[in-house]
């Protein structure tokens, strides 16, 4: 069955979605056109406000609809800890398990030279220049246990280690996290044993 140039263009818009395959983009927006069209509306309605208002935290690089997001903007933080990971969906993961309360900083995606992706477009240079600051004590890598993930991790050790500040401790997370494994799909017990269990990053 071919459906209207509308319905069909609808449908593959709602497959740009994770996880959305031909089958539930035809359920959904069938659903939405059928049975829930002021849902659909409100959907419209969210999503337009979400693209107009949300940007990035200037500080940490998650999304925010403010300069600074609320987890930068909370004095009671420990300003001694920084928290490296990919995406917000890994900061919002961590924050979830109330196991931490230092500080982050979003890379926005990890070093991937067959992408294209390099140093500059991870914001690694404003990392790097947050890492200055003397209050900041220990830099706890948590990139994704992944080929990528642990070149960043061992990219931005390098370059911390090199910097011209007091001497700051490297930290990776550790137990609990498989090997290939996505912060994003963890329980949140896996996630505070990997943060208690963190060790002294090495390169080896």
């Amino acid at each position: 069955m071919r459906f209207s140039p509308l319905i069909d263009q609808l449908m593959q818009a709602l497959r740009c979605l994770p996880g959305v395959g031909p089958k539930s983009a035809q359920r959904m927006a069938l659903h939405l056109l059928e049975r829930d069209p002021q849902g659909a509306q409100h959907l419209i309605d969210s999503l337009q406000q979400a693209l107009d208002k949300v940007d990035h935290c200037q500080q940490c690089r998650t999304l925010s609809e403010t300069p600074l997001c609320p987890i930068c903007a909370d004095p009671r933080r420990d300003a001694s800890l920084l928290c490296v990971v990919e995406t917000p969906a890994d900061l919002w993961a961590l924050e979830q398990t109330q196991g931490y309360q230092g500080y982050y900083f979003v890379l926005l995606g990890r070093l991937s030279p067959l992408e294209g992706i390099g140093p500059d477009d991870l914001g690694l240079a404003f990392l790097l220049q947050r890492l200055q600051q003397a209050s900041i004590q220990e830099l706890i890598l948590a990139t994704n246990p992944t080929l990528e993930g642990d070149t960043t991790a061992q990219y931005i050790a390098l370059r911390a280690r090199n910097l011209k500040r007091p001497p700051l401790k490297i930290t990776r997370l550790a137990h609990g996290v498989p090997l290939g494994g996505e912060l994003e799909y963890l329980d949140g017990g896996t996630l505070v044993r990997a943060f208690s269990g963190r060790q002294v990053y090495t390169d080896t």
